[in-house]
């Protein structure tokens, strides 16, 4: 299986980050899943809560070398 789609957050502070995903989530079937990537620690820690708080399913959270990857589920 193919990974879902990527959204480059890398350079973006939260809560922006968390806008531009939530744009981007908004525009998917249900079922789909979006990968976040970022660089901000307190994006990394807020975007989980805020997806869950938005009725989406937080599938994983893994932090690579220098950024973090959260992938999400319509």
């Amino acid at each position: 299986m193919s990974s879902p789609p990527a959204l480059d957050l890398c350079g973006v502070k939260c809560p922006l980050s968390w806008a531009k995903a939530r744009v981007r989530l908004e525009g998917l079937p249900r079922g789909a899943q979006l990968d976040l990537v970022l660089d901000d620690p307190q994006g990394a820690r807020d975007i989980p809560r805020a997806a869950e708080a938005a009725g989406h399913h937080v599938v994983e959270v893994a932090h690579e070398t220098d950024v973090w990857r959260i992938r999400i589920e319509v």
